[in-house]
């Protein structure tokens, strides 16, 4: 469960480091928003995202996987038709949000396994 919270905080600050960058495209009311929406992505992803590889696979493979970005912002999309106080303009807005927040997280969670090792 702790190793659950800390993973959905550190989505939290991606998405909300992620947000502020791309401000005008990407509006985000609050940082319980952003708890939400980290909260959304994680649920979609473990049940959405398989689904959507799995039925585009030739898509996928074909493309070399490039089409994953494609889902990914499907998903980002997504949940921003669910979530109020969350808003991208567009697809390209989204596909470029999903981007930046894959890079944000995995330098957030490689900051926290550094710190484990010294620690």
């Amino acid at each position: 469960m702790k190793n659950f919270i800390i993973k959905l905080l550190v989505n939290t600050l991606g998405v909300f480091a992620t947000a502020w960058l791309l401000s005008p495209a990407v509006e985000l009311k609050s940082f319980s928003t952003a708890i939400l929406v980290a909260l959304v992505l994680a649920v979609f992803n473990v049940t959405l995202k398989p689904l959507l590889i799995f039925f585009t696979l030739p898509a996928t493979i074909v493309t070399f996987g490039l089409f994953l970005f494609v889902i990914n912002a499907l998903i980002i999309m997504a949940a921003d038709s669910l979530i109020s106080g969350f808003e991208v303009r567009n697809f390209w807005w989204a596909l470029l949000f999903s981007l930046l927040l894959s890079i944000i997280n995995s330098f957030l969670y490689n900051l926290g396994e550094s710190r484990k090792r010294r620690g």
